[in-house]
């Protein structure tokens, strides 16, 4: 199993969110979350002053998938988040050691 964990802009959330849905995964967390890459922020102007914005608004989203579909829900994720402009984001793939369901305590793959 692994975590895939994507940060997108955050206009592209519904067209992920439909890639995955469409791909079968059916849960997913979703965090609002500020930072920054190469694109290291901008300036804006506010009420007539300028100032620099450090941190950017973007959404993370977290998804469990076990091995089998990993390349396609990395596939998924790229083709609905690329707009082709600096700040896309990045997807990071962490290995998944375990899955517990507090419900009804199921584990690993069923758990996901």
């Amino acid at each position: 199993m692994r975590m895939v964990s994507a940060v997108i802009k955050h206009y592209r959330l519904d067209e992920v969110r439909k890639a995955l849905t469409d791909l079968g995964i059916q849960g997913m967390t979703i965090v609002e979350v500020k930072g920054f890459g190469r694109q290291k922020g901008h300036m804006e102007v506010y009420r007539g002053a300028e100032y620099e914005v450090r941190f950017l608004p973007k959404i993370k989203v977290e998804v469990a998938v076990p091995e089998e579909l990993l390349d396609a829900t990395v596939r998924a994720i790229q083709e609905a988040a690329r707009t082709g402009e600096i700040g896309d984001g990045k997807i990071f793939i962490y290995a998944l050691e375990d899955v517990i369901r507090i419900r009804t305590n199921e584990r690993g793959k069923e758990a996901i």
